[in-house]
């Protein structure tokens, strides 16, 4: 009994683990997220003082430039821990079901103790009716 209870809550252990990590993840995919809109909002605004949108142009700022490169290595970190979501996502979902099937298999074995605790209490009762009824 006590290696099931350490079983279930090492399995509650590791869902809190990966929900925690889930959201890890997602508050970095928004972090990530607003940082590429602020450099998007960069782009644009050096784009409209130069006058030049054209990033093949001759004149096209250098700063833009540069901006752009790391808008792009943000949205590949973007890809990439959207990736890293999904995994996760099903890992959690994995751990929540493994964890279920050990909380169903513990309630299951506390169901049938309990009727079998009840049933033994119930004969003892009827011994009890039985010896006041045969003495009466």
């Amino acid at each position: 009994m006590r290696n099931r209870e350490t079983l279930i809550r090492l399995h509650r252990f590791q869902v809190d683990e990966k929900r925690r990590k889930l959201a890890e993840l997602e508050l970095m995919a928004q972090e990530f997220r607003a940082r590429e809109r602020e450099l998007e909002a960069q782009v644009l605004a050096e784009q409209k003082k130069a006058g030049i949108s054209d990033v093949a142009h001759f004149a096209y700022p250098m700063f833009a430039k540069s901006v752009i490169r790391r808008r792009q290595n943000i949205l590949a970190s973007i890809e990439d821990i959207e990736k890293q979501l999904d995994a996760a996502k099903e890992e959690l979902a994995a751990a929540f079901r493994e964890l279920k099937k050990y909380e169903l298999l513990e309630d299951s074995r506390k169901r049938k103790h309990r009727k079998e605790v009840m049933r033994v209490e119930q004969s003892e009762l009827d011994e009890i009716a039985l010896g006041i009824h045969r003495r009466g």
